[in-house]
């Protein structure tokens, strides 16, 4: 269900507070990659127009970046961009694990009535030896 619908995975386990963390972090990796895009590309087009050779072409950082600045903040801002799309996609894959998961254990028993014994037997009818006895109750 998580694969079609992020959360909806958590909502069919009960695990209700897991949607709101989920969809905060779809919208905290949705705004990185908005505000990284729109700074890649402010600081691309002012590359171009310092390098296109028209001198009637002016970017609105001369005088503040060199050329050297200008390509780093480029890059700078690509590479965050390009991390955040990939923590995106991670986190969809995380939420289709992590409902997967909690499907699959949710019939589990986890009760306090669990005991181990260990007590002398015999093995074979005549050998003496000792027993361990794992009970799930």
């Amino acid at each position: 269900m998580s694969a079609i619908l992020p959360g909806s995975g958590q909502a069919y386990n009960t695990k209700y507070w897991k949607i709101p963390v989920l969809y905060g972090g779809f919208v905290g990796l949705g705004y990185a990659i908005r505000f990284n895009n729109r700074e890649y590309n402010q600081y691309k087009d002012a590359f171009k127009l310092r390098l296109d050779g028209n001198e009637n072409t002016i970017d609105p950082f001369v005088g503040i970046y060199s050329d050297n600045d200008l390509a780093t903040l480029k890059d700078f801002y690509r590479r965050n961009r390009d991390l955040s799309i990939i923590g995106c996609g991670l986190l969809y894959i995380l939420n289709i694990v992590d409902a997967s998961v909690d499907a699959h254990l949710f019939g589990f028993n986890v009760s306090d009535d669990l005991s181990l014994n260990i007590a002398p037997s015999t093995v074979a009818g005549m050998n003496p030896g000792i027993g361990v006895v794992l009970s799930f109750k």
